[in-house]
């Protein structure tokens, strides 16, 4: 880093990583030097389109950049491993999109890595830094609507996408559970922690990936989550938070909300929107303040998406697959390798 600037690396150049360096261009103290993907054609397009000064044909080019502080991985969710691997292994900071991996192994093999060589890794979880996801967390956590006693999440999108699409492709970890039932999980999750129970259906395309799925989290304190995700229909994309005391609603986006309603017997309803500071609901630009920050601090995770938790919603993830019958390639039950069913390896 220098005293002005967090220098970022992008790997991959997709839809995401358009939208994430879009954003990281308007930042002030960010700039972005770099760029890889598997295609030099691709690259050196990508980088044309926002002035970065350099573009690399492989991963491994852009790993071992010195001049990259950190990267960010964006490529699809069954390469986060290789590509966050390589990167930690030659010494960068990574910030890896979500879902974080394909399995919990696989995001512990990337959490060992990190802490062997000293360096920050963070799920890029834009959902938990928002700013009014962040006054959610704060009015529950000061009671504002009593003990929570369920959470309600869906995701869904209209589709129909064709067998060839990435998200039908189990070699790619197609599905609507990874692409977009991440994000009820994290929700709920961030709310309650890591369930106790866990039940779910699915309804399971020809390739074998989940079209739609609904699950049932449980803890012992009584609370539940009721979940939804689907590549079949187009959801409102609605939360809700349900106390003893009260309930707050997210009417529509609740990933990246535009306002929450707060709602308590005997008061108005009383709505919360972003402040002038806080930008619009759309943009990564929060994550990415908090990677710089972090980074700045001499922190290895943050506290905004703990590693802790990204290992906590991944061995959700993998219960719920588990429970659906989703297996991909490779795979044992429980997003195991199948060599762990010859004992070659132990179990995660």
């Amino acid at each position: 880093m220098t005293a002005d600037s967090v220098r970022w690396g992008i790997l991959a150049t997709g839809g995401i990583a358009a939208s994430f360096t879009a954003d990281l261009v308007d930042l002030p103290d960010a700039e972005v030097v770099a760029v890889a993907s598997r295609s030099e054609d691709s690259a050196r397009a990508f980088a044309e389109r926002f002035g970065i000064p350099r573009a690399y044909g492989t991963w491994d080019a852009l790993a071992r950049d010195t001049d990259v502080d950190v990267v960010y991985v964006a490529t699809p969710h069954a390469a986060h491993r290789a590509a966050a691997g390589l990167c930690l292994e030659a010494g960068r900071d990574v910030l890896c999109e979500k879902a974080f991996t394909l399995n919990v192994r696989e995001a512990e093999e990337l959490v060992a890595l990190a802490r062997q060589h000293d360096r920050f890794l963070m799920e890029a979880m834009w959902m938990y830094c928002n700013p009014l996801i962040r006054r959610l967390t704060a009015l529950v956590a000061d009671g504002a609507i009593g003990e929570v006693r369920g959470v309600r999440a869906d995701f869904g999108l209209a589709g129909p996408f064709p067998p060839a699409h990435r998200l039908r492709d189990p070699a790619q970890g197609g599905g609507a559970l990874l692409d977009l039932g991440v994000y009820p999980v994290s929700f709920a999750q961030l709310l309650l922690g890591e369930p106790d129970g866990i039940t779910a259906s699915a309804v399971l395309s020809d390739e074998g990936v989940d079209l739609q799925t609904g699950a049932v989290l449980s803890w012992e304190s009584g609370a539940l989550a009721t979940l939804h995700c689907s590549l079949v229909g187009a959801t409102g994309t609605t939360a809700s938070v349900t106390g003893s005391l009260g309930r707050i609603d997210i009417p529509e986006g609740f990933f990246h909300p535009e306002r929450l309603v707060l709602h308590r017997a005997g008061r108005d309803p009383e709505e919360f929107v972003p402040g002038p500071a806080d930008g619009p609901r759309s943009t990564l630009k929060h994550e990415a303040r908090e990677v710089m920050r972090a980074l700045r601090a001499g922190e290895k995770e943050s506290p905004l998406v703990p590693l802790a938790g990204t290992l906590a919603v991944m061995r959700t993830l993998d219960a719920v697959r588990e429970r659906i019958g989703v297996r991909y390639p490779g795979e044992a039950p429980g997003g195991r390798p199948e060599a762990d069913l010859t004992g070659d390896r132990a179990p995660a």
